[in-house]
Parts: C-alpha cells; structure tokens; sequence
C-alpha cells in the first residue's frame, strides 16, 4: 500500500489543513515511508506469542470511591469572575 500526493490533499481537506506542492511531496514520502516501516513488522515472527492489550500487569487500579466534604459554594465563587447567586456564570457557548 501507498500513499499518493491526490491521498495527502484528501487527507488535509478532511482536517482542514492547506499544504503547498512542496509539502504535500514531503507529505507523501514520509508516510509512505512509516508504511514501509509497518509492513516491515508483517515479517515479524508472531506464532505463539499472546496477543497484549496492555504491557502493565496491573488490571483496573482505582481508588475507593469515597465520599468527602467539598469546598463550600461561597469560597468556590470567590475567585470566580463572574457569578450569578450561588452558581458560576459563563459565556454562552451553544447559539
């Protein structure tokens, strides 16, 4: 598999990225060149080998979930820049 230049400018439209010639060139190589390296890894030797989800031993380690006092609302609002009664005011993001 290889990655042509028409690949590289779908690939920048979809991000919403704007490469000139040159870069898209560069682009190219260097990807192709990463393709390269993982079909290299096709070669590798994996019979009997157990497939890893994780290197770590270590399976869900997660603390108590504890109930504790919180900050009180007014020393939360302290800092706030703005506030409206008892709660933070924000700018509206949704239109």
């Amino acid at each position: 598999m290889s990655v042509t230049i028409k690949d590289v400018a779908y690939i920048a439209e979809l991000a919403r990225l704007s490469f000139t010639d040159t870069e898209k060139e560069k682009m190219t190589s260097e990807l192709n060149a990463i393709l390269q390296y993982v079909e290299k890894l096709d070669e590798v030797d994996t019979d009997g080998v157990e497939p890893l989800s994780s290197i770590h031993d270590e399976v869900n380690v997660l603390r108590d979930d504890v109930r504790q006092e919180s900050v009180p609302n007014e020393t939360a609002l302290l800092n706030a820049p703005d506030k409206l009664d008892r709660f933070f005011r924000v700018p509206k993001v949704i239109g």
